[in-house]
């Protein structure tokens, strides 16, 4: 008998053996690798552990809270329809999560295996098992795991519980990397980086979402959310607790269907997974196809910015609001200013407890753009201060961001003063409000030259910080010390309207208008006229302090 073995054909099952062999290695090699990333990680610098560890506690504590509320919530009435929203919003948070978090996983980015020998199927498995190590699918796990305990009763639920859980969970992984190979591309670029930095305003417009849902719930209760949940439930991941629930109720058709149809969904964002990796593995990055060497034609101002004035202020003013418009730190403090600005005095007034002079906050929060004006010119503001030669170059200069930023706020304050008085149908203190929030944003004006010129501070250009290292006791001082005193600034007008609104009788309340508006332009000259000598002497230490970034 010959011991000389024989070749294995492409056919046999020695191949096949091969190639499972092959993919678990694969996928073992990558989750030593997630590991090995989060170990490397922690090691670069002590800060960042600390910070990674103080995250990471305070998840853990939010995610046993909201276990125990889930399982304290169960016997309650229409619970199955906040478990049901709960995993929908859970789903969504996936989906966006790696637009405004691209730097978070470092292997969210497939372009860095392309010059790897790895097909796409074993490379889709071994990334959504690396995928599972973490702290986010911990808590969406955990999260479920609420769900079932709160929403399942009997041993058929709890067992389509535990199988929808586990189905959930990987189509929420799924949905992220899904979404991550789609758009990867963008995600490397500058508007991904636009987009990285605009997360700030998710965060900060959802967190006022929250806080009026939950007020909203707290007074009405929870049978409001059963018309939704009734649609949601039919949406994954949000279909694999609708399917506990109808398991509990005893129709396991429906649990079936909800089931399959929550499978359904994760064969398909796997397949639609794997066409996106085939795709960048196998096309050419837009680096390396020639560009275009045609010469750009010179044009000059074009559409409304040929409305601006001449010389000096027009230019500072187009430049000021190309700023606004493309720089990304600035257009993301710019974004989350005019929303945050129109929503709380509005939601406030939809939900009869705000008032019009609410609407103050939307000139407070669009005065606050005044404040560190020269810090969004980074090292570039040595080309500003060669044109300053003298304290009347300084005021002009002052003056034109002045103007940009009131070509702005002014009508976009009066649009959320106007709409807050048309929610609430109180009209008759529409120019009292309005002469208020004038004055307030003339005051923030004044103080935000004057601190300008005082406590500049950089702003980095890379990463999510907003201050450079050792400057953020300049950027305290700079913002709540001129918060402060635009506030004592405005003293006079606020006097005048406390004095009219306790009067007897009334007071001439239309008059505040024109009082606040005059009231809000002369602090607005005489905080510019302040600034501008400052400006002028302190030049070189303004670029020294603007140019850390």
């Amino acid at each position: 008998m010959s011991t000389r073995a024989e070749p294995v054909t492409p056919g046999t099952a020695g191949t096949t053996g091969a190639s499972a062999a092959s993919a678990t290695s694969v996928t073992s090699v990558f989750v030593r690798l997630k590991l090995s990333l989060l170990r490397n990680g922690l090691r670069q610098s002590g800060g960042r552990r600390a910070a990674y560890i103080a995250s990471a506690v305070l998840v853990l504590l939010f995610t046993a809270l909201q276990l125990a509320g889930l399982v304290a919530l169960r016997g309650y009435a229409h619970v199955d329809s906040l478990v049901v929203l709960l995993a929908a919003v859970l789903g969504l948070g996936w989906a966006v999560m790696p637009l405004f978090f691209p730097g978070g996983d470092e292997t969210l980015d497939p372009t860095r295996l392309v010059m790897l020998p790895l097909r796409p199927r074993p490379l889709v498995r071994a990334l959504l098992t690396a995928s599972l190590v973490g702290i986010g699918p911990l808590f969406t796990l955990c999260l479920f795991a609420g769900s079932v305990v709160a929403v399942a009763h009997g041993g058929a639920a709890y067992a389509v519980g535990v199988v929808g859980a586990v189905l959930a969970l990987l189509v929420c992984v799924t949905l992220a990397r899904a979404v991550a190979a789609a758009n990867v591309r963008l995600l490397t670029s500058r508007k991904g980086r636009d987009l990285a930095v605009l997360s700030g305003l998710v965060v900060a417009v959802g967190a006022q979402l929250v806080n009026f849902g939950v007020q909203r719930l707290g007074s009405s209760g929870l049978e409001q959310l059963d018309p939704a949940a009734g649609v949601l439930r039919w949406v994954p991941p949000a279909t694999a607790v609708g399917a506990m629930d109808a398991a509990s109720d005893g129709a396991y058709g429906v649990a079936l269907a909800q089931l399959a149809l929550t499978a359904a969904a994760l064969v398909l964002l796997l397949w639609v997974w794997e066409r996106h990796l085939t795709r960048l593995m196998t096309t050419p990055d837009g680096s390396t196809l020639q560009s275009d060497t045609r010469p750009v034609r010179e044009r000059g101002s074009a559409g409304l910015a040929r409305l601006l004035p001449a010389g000096r202020t027009g230019t500072t003013m187009e430049r000021t609001l190309r700023y606004v418009w493309r720089d990304p730190k600035t257009k993301a403090a710019w974004v989350t200013a005019l929303a945050i600005g129109l929503i709380v005095p509005v939601f406030n007034a939809w939900q009869g407890t705000g008032s019009v002079y609410f609407s103050c906050f939307a000139a407070g929060m669009l005065g606050i753009q005044m404040y560190n004006q020269f810090g969004q010119d980074t090292s570039a503001f040595w080309m500003v201060a060669m044109t300053i030669s003298s304290t009347r170059d300084a005021y002009v200069e002052l003056r034109a961001r002045a103007l940009a930023l009131l070509l702005i706020t002014l009508p976009y304050a009066t649009l959320v003063t106007v709409l807050t008085a048309a929610v609430l149908d109180d009209w008759r203190t529409l120019p009292e409000a309005l002469g208020l929030s004038f004055a307030l944003l003339g005051a923030m004006l004044a103080t935000g030259a004057w601190t300008s010129a005082r406590f500049p501070y950089s702003i980095p250009q890379e990463g999510y910080k907003n201050v450079a290292p050792g400057q953020a006791g300049l950027a305290w001082i700079s913002i709540l010390g001129g918060m402060v005193g635009a506030a004592l600034l405005c003293a006079p007008v606020i006097a005048l309207t406390i004095w009219v609104n306790v009067r007897e009788g009334g007071g001439p309340g239309p008059l505040l208008l024109p009082v606040g508006a005059g009231y809000g332009a002369v602090l607005t000259a005489l905080g510019l006229r302040l600034a501008a000598p400052r400006t002028a002497e302190r030049l070189p230490e303004i670029l020294t302090a603007v140019s850390r970034g």
